[in-house]
């Protein structure tokens, strides 16, 4: 009866909470029982825990809703995790007394309707976790008053309407992720932020430039705006983002060229301008900061443009599969870059970047040749160059780069000979050159092994006449069906209909009369009439 702190996490306990867990451990400050097998429902009787300040039921298999008794009664709340559940229908109701919470965790459940302005009580909140629900409404604008919230963490639900100006007196907010959401609108101003870390407003509705962009300050660190309709050019005072190490603004309607500020940025680790409309030449300025080894200690100074196939960052470090015949290990990304140009060749001087690990530069419009100062690239992984107009021939120098995994040169307008089937290129199939018209050799069927294509087969005489007996066999086949199918044709209506019939016989006499005389006056008479 005078336990405090309870941690049973972790383990395979299954079946539902007891009901009167509330009166068997009345002084339990701290419960821990997630990640287990438990069903059923939250009891009403941890509403009799006055002294509880930790509950923890996440990862389980609970439904239901969240209990009136325990929102009234556990006074010294101050943590409650109910993340990764089946929980169900309004966060909470009008009655509450949760005045002490500092820590909401409700994400992953289904729960549905709005924000509960009976939140704003919470004057401690620090972190509001709601991700991955069925909330909609607008964010609400109360949030503002709430000082000392450092986390507001809200993607995949249904929330809609304009990001509040109020949002812009929480000083000391450090993560802001509204992402996959209907939020409609531009970017609020909030250049009193001291704090701001991350910003997540990537998937929603927003609009408009970003000239007078709100979140500018050396603390920032990662930035996703992307899947939204913000247009105009990137502002010049981007390099004041001393800190950022992800900028993603792809899918959106930027246009005009990519500033060079961006080089002055010594801490990017990802850049994704993809899927806007940028023209100009592909900055060859970049120095980005690298890191080697799973624990990201020791710096490389060579710069790296590689584009992962990964979500939007959170702050950890990405990392890609590369699809290696050899290895299926999991290699860490240390900087990222993917642009969409128009029409352009590519800078020879990325041919330099030797701590390059996975280059895309597929989808786009780029011509030129592929320059020969790639064979440089001795640790790239990934080289992607599909989907373009490049011309002129593969550096056959390729062949010399031994940690390919994956090379795709597909639908361009190559020519000459594809590379030795040799070394790593000795894996790489039709599908790295297919849709190169003038490109020839293995692995290509078209052409054998000394690059030029083989002759076309002509038919034989004897296949010909085999071909035409056919064919004479088939007409008569057709004619004759044809011929017989008119034929019952016209029966068929003759007899349905009579008066057709009497038409058609009185026709046929009279075309028969009318030969039979035609004939006769036309035969040559005997000689023995001739001369009567």
């Amino acid at each position: 009866m005078n336990l405090t702190t309870l941690d049973i996490s972790i383990n395979s306990f299954n079946g539902q909470i007891p009901i009167e867990v509330g009166v068997y451990l009345p002084r339990l400050a701290s419960l821990n029982i997630s990640k287990n097998s438990l069903n059923g429902s939250i009891p009403s009787s941890f509403g009799d825990m006055s002294s509880l300040q930790i509950l923890d039921l996440s990862n389980n298999q609970l439904s239901g809703e969240i209990p009136e008794h325990l929102v009234v009664g556990c006074v010294s709340l101050k943590l409650l995790v109910l993340s990764n559940n089946s929980l169900e229908g309004p966060i909470f109701s009008k009655k509450f007394n949760l005045t002490n919470l500092m820590r909401l965790q409700l994400d992953d459940n289904n729960f549905i309707g709005n924000i509960p302005e009976i939140l704003s009580t919470s004057s401690l909140l620090g972190g509001l976790y709601l991700s991955d629900n069925h909330l909609n409404g607008s964010i609400p604008r109360w949030l503002g008053n709430l000082s000392a919230l450092q986390d507001i963490i809200m993607p995949n639900n249904h929330l809609e309407g304009p990001i509040p100006n109020e949002i812009c007196q929480i000083r000391y907010l450090e993560i802001l992720d509204l992402s996959n959401n209907s939020i409609s609108g531009s970017i609020p101003s909030c250049s009193s932020f001291i704090s701001i870390k991350e910003v997540h407003l990537s998937t929603n509705m927003l609009q408009g430039p970003l000239d007078d962009f709100p979140f500018y300050g050396s603390t920032l660190v990662s930035l996703d705006l992307g899947f939204n309709h913000l247009y105009g050019n990137i502002p010049h005072w981007i390099n004041t983002l001393s800190s950022l190490n992800y900028l993603i603004l792809k899918n959106n309607s930027f246009e005009g060229e990519v500033p060079t500020q961006l080089c002055e940025l010594n801490q990017l680790r990802l850049i994704d301008l993809s899927n806007n409309h940028f023209i100009g030449q592909i900055p060859f300025c970049f120095k980005f900061t690298a890191f080697d080894g799973e624990d990201g200690d020791h710096a490389i100074t060579d710069s790296s443009i590689i584009t992962p196939k990964v979500g939007p960052p959170m702050g950890k470090d990405e990392t890609v599969e590369f699809t290696n015949p050899t290895s299926t290990k999991e290699e860490f990304l240390p900087t990222c870059l993917e642009l969409i140009f128009l029409v352009i060749s590519i800078p020879y001087q990325i041919g330099n970047l030797t701590g390059i690990h996975a280059l895309n530069l597929s989808h786009n419009n780029l011509t030129g040749s592929i320059p020969m100062t790639f064979s440089h690239l001795q640790n790239i992984e990934s080289l992607d160059l599909s989907y373009n107009n490049l011309n002129g021939k593969i550096p056959p120098q390729l062949v010399g780069i031994y940690t390919l995994s994956f090379f795709s040169v597909a639908h361009n307008n190559l020519s000459g000979k594809t590379p030795k089937m040799i070394n790593q290129f000795g894996t790489f199939g039709e599908s790295s050159y297919e849709g190169n018209p003038h490109l020839c050799g293995p692995p290509l069927p078209k052409c054998d092994a000394n690059g030029s294509s083989p002759p076309m087969p002509t038919p034989s005489t004897e296949n010909n006449e085999d071909n035409n007996s056919i064919d004479v066999e088939i007409f008569y086949i057709s004619f004759t069906v044809s011929y017989i199918i008119v034929l019952l044709g016209i029966a068929t209506i003759l007899y349905i209909n009579p008066c057709w019939r009497r038409a058609w016989f009185y026709h046929v006499k009279t075309w028969t009369t009318s030969s039979y005389y035609f004939v006769v006056d036309h035969l040559p008479k005997p000689l023995c009439l001739q001369s009567m």
